[in-house]
């Protein structure tokens, strides 16, 4: 009987968030990671405002925050050296950040197959009842990408393509 692979180690996965460059210059942060379940945060910053007569900020923000969150939680959910990559992301606007408030972000991979993990997320401002943007994401596995620790597809080597 084959032995299910060992999930992988949530503080190494935080360490490789905290490495990727975008990440650190729009200020996202964990909040908190569970196997399948995460939760980040992005501050506010003028630097990050789409419209400065509104000052709303970019909604390519908050697609990159429950881009990655997506990332996180897949990573969460497969075991180690499991390279991943977006396949498919959908993001459906809502409504405005707010300006001046923080956004939270929320993320759930619910199925895991052969090939492919399942997500989905939520940015919000203080209550995820109402919502700014949703999101549903499919993450390809075993493709050329980042994994949770070394090794992975041919190129990558757990290192962004």
């Amino acid at each position: 009987m084959k032995r299910p692979a060992p999930l992988p180690d949530l503080d190494y996965i935080v360490k490789i968030f905290e490495k990727i460059p975008h990440c650190r210059a729009m200020g996202m942060e964990v909040v908190e990671i569970r196997h399948g379940k995460g939760f980040m945060c992005i501050d506010y910053s003028k630097r990050l405002v789409g419209n400065p007569e509104t000052r709303v900020v970019h909604g390519g923000v908050i697609t990159a925050l429950l881009d990655t969150l997506g990332g996180i939680v897949v990573m969460t959910s497969v075991p180690e050296n499991t390279p991943i990559a977006t396949l498919d992301l959908r993001i459906d606007y809502l409504r405005p950040a707010t300006p001046d408030k923080r956004i939270l972000a929320s993320a759930e991979c619910y199925k895991v197959t052969e090939n492919v993990a399942f997500v989905r997320g939520l940015a919000y401002h203080e209550i995820d009842g109402d919502p700014i943007a949703n999101c549903t994401g499919t993450y390809m596995l075993g493709a050329t990408g980042f994994a949770s620790k070394g090794g992975g597809g041919e190129k990558g080597g757990g290192q962004p393509c």
